[in-house]
């Protein structure tokens, strides 16, 4: 049976409460866990906002003496690893209580390209993929994943759900494929995201990529069990626990619909939007444009503020000054020239792209995407992106100007716009 709470359905938008969270744990995992499991729970990095930290130490106060092993493991998909000291940041404890309270407890990266981390659990066949993804991509589909799921009796993933450019929303079983999997599934989720494009799937329960996320979840050797968090500013508005044979997820993901979708009746012409510190590249602070482009009018124009910014990606970032940024029409009519480049590139760079034509060679993006950043402007010309000095922008006057074609995002990167289906 599934265990969810669901506050008061006002517009005061009560947060859940430190007791809160303690409870709704205890009511949803102190059965759920005998003295000889072995539990691995996985957690986000710090490019998703969630208290981390308060969820850390409320799990290890209730499971680190019911249960044998309790350990940690960071959903990095591809993102640079986190440091110790990043790491013990990111869950709220210092060194000595590492060693002293969480001295069993141990806290692990995801490398998701070191082949000796990973195992194939098994293929799924072209056929089967074909018809999951609705005939985007018929080919096998090799299912990889952090080994260490194969040492524990259970994970635990234990994360928050924002609408999302390549699953539809975030969370659940995106915890293991990508967040904890090898590059073949990143590369096949991704770009069948992009085949379907972000503006299409960004906001929605149903997708091809859900879909085959979760068929490569099922093979998930242990026992998968979810806290599902529902984020509203720096708290929590809701937690769903559950497994994956309810619909805690789901109840998770219309939860967030309804805090972070804000529903538009006419289309701007341009947003400016503000690119937070946890977004320390381009590669995550996209996800700014993302939330952005379905309410961008033909034409218009994206400016992104992230004067903190200065690689494209610290992982990637070399390849991407190589392929550019360029929409999925461009790279399937080249298909030749690029099929052999990691997949999950060219489904980052036909996001920040967006939606785009091409014809008789010429690519015409139908809005413009402008960097605000460190960022030369050499080098966001050279990969076919606008450039803006940050030195020169008055912050103030882009926050309190007036115009109803103008949209002012002071933290952009979670929470999605989108047109209503009659205006859009």
């Amino acid at each position: 049976m599934v265990m969810w709470y669901f506050p008061p359905t006002n517009r005061n938008r009560i947060l859940l409460t430190y007791t809160d969270i303690a409870q709704i744990l205890e009511e949803g995992l102190c059965d759920k866990f005998v003295h000889g499991d072995r539990v691995l729970v996985i957690i986000p990095d710090g490019t998703r906002t969630a208290p981390v930290p308060a969820l850390f130490c409320q799990i290890c106060n209730l499971l680190l003496d019911q249960v044998a092993k309790l350990d940690f493991l960071i959903a990095l998909g591809t993102h640079p690893p986190m440091s110790e000291e990043e790491i013990l940041t990111h869950v709220g404890i210092t060194r000595t209580e590492k060693q002293k309270l969480y001295s069993r407890v141990n806290l692990f990266n995801h490398t998701w390209k070191d082949p000796e981390t990973l195992v194939t659990l098994t293929t799924i066949s072209a056929e089967e993929v074909g018809e999951i993804t609705g005939g985007l991509i018929q080919h096998p589909l090799p299912v990889t994943v952090n080994r260490k799921v194969l040492d524990y009796t259970t994970a635990l993933v234990c994360g928050p759900v924002f609408p999302h450019e390549v699953a539809g929303f975030s969370g659940g079983n995106k915890y293991f494929f990508p967040g904890i999997s090898g590059p073949e599934v990143i590369d096949f989720t991704h770009w069948a995201g992009a085949l379907v494009s972000s503006s299409a799937i960004i906001g929605t329960y149903d997708t091809p990529i859900r879909r085959l996320i979760n068929r490569a979840s099922s093979e998930i050797p242990c026992s998968r069990y979810f806290i599902n968090l529902v984020v509203h500013g720096d708290g929590l508005a809701g937690m769903y626990v559950g497994n994956d044979k309810n619909d805690a997820w789901l109840r998770a993901a219309k939860h967030s619909a309804e805090l972070h979708i804000t529903w538009m009746h006419k289309p701007v012409r341009q947003a400016f939007a503000v690119i937070p510190s946890m977004y320390d590249d381009l590669w995550t602070g996209a996800k700014g444009m993302y939330k952005l482009e379905p309410v961008i009018a033909d034409g218009g124009e994206i400016i992104l503020f992230a004067p903190h910014i200065s690689e494209l990606s610290y992982t990637h970032g070399k390849l991407l000054d190589v392929i550019g940024f360029h929409g999925t029409e461009y790279f399937k009519a080249n298909w030749e020239t690029y099929r052999n480049y990691p997949w999950t590139i060219l489904a980052h760079s036909a996001h920040v792209r967006g939606a785009a034509t091409y014809n008789n060679g010429i690519e015409t993006p139908r809005i413009r995407l402008t960097l605000a950043s460190q960022i030369s402007k050499e080098r966001c010309e050279k990969v076919g992106l606008g450039y803006s000095d940050p030195d020169l922008i008055d912050l103030t006057w882009w926050k309190n100007r007036k115009d109803p074609d103008y949209l002012y995002v002071p933290k952009a990167g979670e929470h999605l716009y989108r047109l209503h289906p009659q205006e859009s």
